[in-house]
């Protein structure tokens, strides 16, 4: 690089730094969708169905961005719809949050939607959804999430089921990185949130997202 290419690099830099790496992970999209319920907004939930990923859990709507969604929005509202059978065009979206980076290889981009329709007119897809359900927001807001730990450790090889064989991974001896990384290293504990509610209980990601909404509004 000569000291005349400054000006050319700064052109090639991103107007608004992203995620590095964001295109090696699970990239998905949720709408924290809000529904009116008496005289308070209410979020919508959905228990995954048995047979798909994470089936039996609780989340939010969302699903993978496909090649015919332009934008992170139109996979929130499209996803909602196919889930839930609430048209398209019922849903607003009013803004978005904080990107969700997840160490076990995962993003999800967030955003906040609301929907003037009851729990009564929705039409579920039971192929992706068991139920879906409601709870007031000011029951997140009366109440502090419950937070536990785990703790992840990088492993730069693994013991094949069917072998019995080292697989490794990272050849670490060959590269002569320092001793330390040839057997497992790391140990981070990560923070992870739950929500006790009459439904079951809500955690994780889901518990994270909710968590952050609400800080927002308490701010």
């Amino acid at each position: 690089m000569k000291i005349n290419d400054l000006s050319s690099l700064i052109d090639r830099l991103p107007a608004a730094p992203g995620i590095h790496g964001k295109d090696e992970y699970f990239n998905s999209v949720v709408l924290l969708l809000l529904i009116p319920v008496g005289d308070e907004y209410h979020i919508v939930f959905q228990e995954r169905s048995a047979g798909i990923r994470q089936g039996g859990e609780i989340s939010l709507p969302g699903g993978k961005m496909e090649k015919a969604d332009t934008t992170p929005e139109m996979t929130a509202v499209r996803e909602t719809s196919e889930e839930l059978g609430i048209p398209r065009e019922r849903i607003r979206v009013i803004g978005g949050m904080d990107t969700v980076v997840a160490l076990m290889g995962a993003t999800v981009d967030v955003f906040i939607g609301a929907a003037d329709v009851a729990l009564s007119d929705m039409r579920i897809n039971r192929a992706e959804v068991e139920k879906a359900f409601t709870l007031p927001v000011s029951f997140f807001e009366a109440r502090e999430p419950e937070e536990y730990h785990v703790r992840l450790t990088i492993h730069p090889s693994y013991m094949d089921e069917e072998t019995g064989e080292e697989v490794v991974l990272l050849p670490a001896e060959e590269l002569g990185l320092p001793h330390r990384y040839r057997k497992p290293w790391g140990g981070y504990k990560y923070r992870v949130l739950a929500y006790k509610t009459p439904q079951g209980v809500i955690w994780g990601i889901t518990a994270r997202i909710i968590s952050e909404f609400i800080n927002r509004l308490k701010a």
